[in-house]
């Protein structure tokens, strides 16, 4: 049952995100954070949905780890980790800013609120423009900002981004939320001072197939064999390749399978003032009642 491998998923992605809350990361590297949270994630049974974001300050998103990447967390640093569990394709995305200078703990805060308001009011038929309505009126009146261009998600078996948006900010139109689907809700909020957008960076380290095409190049096509069936059609990391390839080889194969557009990289998203962002983030089922939080702590 889909509804039981969701929520199986979301206990485990709840319980490593916890472990990631409490845990004192400063002086590690951002791989050794990565790895250790997927490996987290492997050890409760689950895999992994996609590579462990951990995104640092005016970075909002889609950073991970390269393979032996030296960024070391540093004490001023504001660290967003997003993590997914996935049981059979059925996803549990979830994430936490940690944050060890005071300064930036309202931003941080102003995050957990949003998405816990947001989360009040969820049941079927709610619509996706007034969950944006609440994550705004909530940031704006703890004194930050949204941001308007980067939006929760439906999800789907196997399907990180099912097509439908929750937006963060309130829009005109949108949809109602179904019965027994799954979604992500993830507010993503800035300082008075950013402009409450982002844009994409130069860094591109998360990939996901686009197509199985074969492209004629045997050794490119070995690999694009070896993404199908490790990652289905869910994000992956370089450093996911490198068990198999070293890292210049894995690194020339996936260029080839770019440019052939059988895989798409995502590039990293960074507040367009340079300001710090914060996120958190739950997956949630809504029922004509209310809501299953998936990712909610038991």
């Amino acid at each position: 049952m889909q509804i039981e491998a969701y929520i199986k998923a979301g206990k485990i992605a709840s319980e490593v995100r916890e472990m990631v809350r409490v845990k004192d990361w400063v002086g590690k590297t951002v791989y050794e954070v990565c790895e250790e949270v997927e490996n987290e994630i492997k050890k409760r049974g689950a895999k992994c949905a996609f590579p462990v974001n951990a995104s640092i300050n005016e970075i909002a998103a889609h950073y991970t780890a390269e393979p032996n990447d030296s960024i070391t967390i540093k004490d001023t640093d504001l660290v967003k980790i997003d993590l997914g569990a996935q049981i059979d394709g059925y996803i549990a995305d979830t994430a936490v800013t940690v944050c060890y200078d005071v300064q930036f703990d309202g931003l941080v805060q102003a995050a957990e609120e949003a998405l816990g308001n947001a989360m009040s009011m969820i049941k079927t038929g709610v619509k996706a423009s007034d969950i944006g309505r609440t994550i705004e009126t909530t940031i704006k009146k703890m004194g930050f900002k949204p941001i308007a261009n980067l939006s929760g998600h439906s999800l789907d078996q196997y399907t990180i981004h099912a097509g439908k948006s929750i937006p963060n900010i309130w829009s005109i139109g949108g949809f109602s939320l179904s019965e027994n689907s799954a979604y992500a809700c993830e507010p993503f909020v800035t300082t008075e001072q950013g402009g409450g957008f982002v844009r994409n960076g130069q860094i591109k380290n998360i990939f996901a197939l686009n197509s199985r095409k074969k492209t004629k190049n045997d050794e490119a096509d070995k690999l694009l064999d070896f993404i199908w069936e490790n990652f289905n059609m869910l994000p992956f990391a370089l450093r996911w390749i490198v068990k198999e390839w070293d890292e210049k080889k894995g690194k020339e194969l996936l260029d080839i399978l770019i440019k052939k557009k059988a895989v798409q990289a995502y590039p990293v998203l960074i507040e367009i003032n340079g300001q710090r962002v914060a996120q958190a983030e739950h997956t949630f089922i809504p029922k004509e009642d209310g809501v299953i939080v998936t990712t909610k702590v038991q």
